[in-house]
């Protein structure tokens, strides 16, 4: 091993020990272990521009095992980007760029927030997916605008997970070659050795998967490493898995076990480790003046490459200037200036549709004028109606396709989308059926955490269901999903109320769901009322003056709520119907537009048919909730939406309850 070689692997192992060592906390076994392959990729073959991270042909580098986020830092650092020592030596703490597990967005050169083991992976698929999909795209002969790999470290955690095994499946398939990932594989999880619980070949399931396996059996062979990398490389139509043999906390007193994990050597054992690998006691982050020279030598080479793809990009542009355009927004992550002019109105209809089939019909409107829309289904496209007519399939034998074909796969599928959106130049969609959000509801979380521009279209949102009961038809699910931070929740009434749904999720930077029906309703009568008023969370469809009573509606219910004002009003009782499509954006409103579409001091019905707690929230100790605090049942929608209440009888029995003049009944209503 060459003098500099060893003193960078040994910077990047004792930053990050000196690292966990004065936080108390961390992991310091990974990157004693990983170090070497670490710093075979990011020196010898990443290509990347540490000045300008965001520079859009560059490698994308996944630490998939997250909790060796000091390793990351230590790259960082050592190669150049924006991450001072000072940043590594607060480590672990309050508003420091060097938190436990990496976050996107926070530190420059983070492509994806890891540590929920197993999504990294997932999340590089999507990455390498978005690449395939924009070289067929955007290049041409001589021009090889969109170029480049994703890389990922993976341990044995990562592999042990359920959502890789989904996700590698998915892209043997697709023959991503592209893809590398390094495969630290060194035996030993928290527990104990891996053999406690994971014995299978795992190079053998690659195989099958479709993947490209080497092996390295010494993880701090630098030729060896790089050569399996190099060879993965030219592999063009499989992705790589390289397993190198590893000892976690290599060097260390606590080499090979699993208390090397996630645990401080300690004073004692970070003397004995230095001592053992040659490396000065003192001072803690030490960076030897060569190391040094490594970071100029990685900035300046970044530059370099970094210009000759501007320059490359410049002649494509006179060349080809419509996609040249198309390019330059895309690598800005704008759209395009009329868009807000190609979401459709639909006219006022009692029999109306499925907010499901709506939805399919605005997705297919705005495509074409889109073109950074694509997706699919967790094999469920005719029933979510997802599938972008227009358009091919992304395949392994067509890159330009936009209609993704995820199978039964929820969590990858929403992990996946993450990574398709992290990479940029797409805006990438997940579809299945809303109960079956609880099976990709990790990604969900990230895609709030990272503030990805991904949406999730959830159909079949409600006991409304009918036959397939209460398997299939969703109960907690809304609830739950609005109480994720950062994540928008729209459930839309009406056509109109989708179609602005749909605008809502194309403009905002942030992860949308919706829950879309599968039983038809009706098309309100104003369609730019609707509109304006989805975009604020919530609106007035009408009201009485003075009204005495306020029903507030989401998704299929707002139509029982209408319904139930007209028969109300024929008893004399004042009315206001609210639809509230959105939580999220109808709190963020100000107090004047909030306190005129929920007026203080007059009682509030809110329906809805899914569980009651929450919406508590807007009704208050005086008003109720029409909701459903129990699993569903198999029969047809009509009827189950009968049974549980949600019909004109019961919600004027409860406003009844809750009328201020009638403030001797019962308010016991949900």
């Amino acid at each position: 091993m060459h003098h500099v070689d060893e003193l960078s692997i040994n910077t990047l192992r004792f930053l990050a020990v000196d690292a966990v060592e004065q936080a108390n906390s961390g992991h310091p076994g990974l990157p004693l272990g990983a170090a070497p392959m670490a710093y075979v990729l990011w020196k010898r073959l990443l290509r990347h521009s540490p000045s300008n991270p965001a520079w859009f042909n560059r490698d994308r580098f996944v630490l998939s095992a997250g909790h060796g986020s000091a390793l990351l830092y230590a790259l960082l650092h050592v190669f150049g980007y924006d991450l001072s020592l000072d940043e590594l030596k607060r480590f672990r703490q309050w508003e420091s760029k060097t938190p436990g597990h990496p976050e996107h967005g926070l530190t420059a050169g983070i492509e994806a927030t890891t540590g929920p083991l197993g999504q990294g992976f997932a999340m590089g698929v999507g990455m390498a997916i978005a690449e395939a999909h924009l070289a067929q795209k955007i290049n041409k002969t001589g021009f090889p605008i969109v170029d480049h790999f994703t890389y990922g470290i993976v341990s044995d955690g990562d592999l042990m997970e359920g959502v890789s095994s989904e996700a590698a499946s998915l892209a043997g398939t697709l023959g991503l070659g592209k893809l590398i990932y390094l495969y630290d594989d060194n035996h030993i999880s928290i527990e104990g050795d891996t053999n406690l619980a994971f014995t299978e070949n795992v190079l053998a399931r690659f195989d099958a998967y479709g993947w490209h396996t080497q092996t390295v059996s010494d993880g701090n062979d630098l030729d060896s490493i790089e050569s399996a990398i190099r060879t993965a490389q030219s592999v063009d139509d499989r992705p790589s898995l390289i397993a190198i043999r590893t000892h976690i906390g290599f060097g260390s007193p606590r080499q090979g076990k699993a208390s090397a994990h996630g645990e401080p050597l300690g004073a004692k054992g970070v003397e004995e480790t230095k001592s053992k690998l040659g490396w000065p006691l003192t001072p803690a982050f030490f960076v030897p003046q060569e190391v040094g020279e490594v970071r100029n030598s990685t900035l300046q080479n970044g530059v370099k490459v970094e210009a000759k793809w501007d320059a490359l990009v410049a002649r494509y542009a006179q060349e080809y200037p419509e996609l040249g355009a198309l390019l330059q927004r895309t690598i800005k992550g704008e759209l395009p200036a009329d868009v807000a002019t190609v979401f459709p109105r639909f006219e006022a209809d009692k029999k109306g549709m499925a907010t499901r089939a709506a939805s399919g019909k605005v997705m297919n409107a705005i495509a074409e004028s889109i073109p950074e829309l694509m997706g699919g289904s967790a094999d469920l496209a005719p029933s979510t109606k997802t599938a972008l007519t227009k358009f091919a399939d992304f395949s392994r034998e067509d890159r330009s396709g936009r209609n993704m074909h995820f199978g039964i796969r929820e969590f990858a599928m929403g992990a996946i989308v993450n990574g398709m959106a992290l990479h940029g130049g797409t805006i990438p969609y997940g579809s299945t059926f809303l109960v079956f959000s609880d099976y990709m509801r990790p990604a969900l979380r990230l895609a709030a955490l990272m503030q990805t521009h991904a949406v999730f279209v959830f159909t079949h949102d409600s006991i409304g269901v009918g036959e397939d009961g209460p398997t299939h038809q969703p109960i907690e699910h809304i609830m739950s999903l609005r109480m994720i931070p950062g994540l928008t929740v729209l459930r839309p009434a009406d056509a109109n109320e989708t179609s602005a749904a749909w605008q809502i999720a194309i403009e905002k930077q942030g992860p949308v769901v919706m829950a879309l029906s599968r039983q038809n309703l009706p098309t309100l009568a104003d369609s730019a009322k609707t509109f304006d008023g989805s975009t604020k969370g919530a609106y007035v469809i009408d009201s009485d003056a003075n009204p005495e009573v306020v029903l507030i509606g989401t998704g299929s219910e707002v139509h029982v709520a209408v319904a139930a004002a007209e028969k109300l009003r024929g008893t004399g009782v004042r009315v206001q119907i609210v639809s509230m499509p959105c939580w999220e954006l109808f709190d963020s409103q100000s107090d004047e537009y909030r306190e005129a579409v929920l007026p203080r001091g007059i009682p509030k019905v809110a329906i809805e048919a899914g569980v009651s707690l929450g919406w508590q929230k807007y009704t208050g100790h005086d008003g109720a909730v029409i909701g459903i605090d129990r699993f569903g049942a198999s029969a047809p929608g009509d009827k189950l939406m009968g049974e549980f209440g949600f019909n004109v009888e019961n919600v004027c029995a409860i406003v009844s309850a809750v009328l201020p003049r009638n403030a001797h009944a019962a308010k016991n209503v949900i």
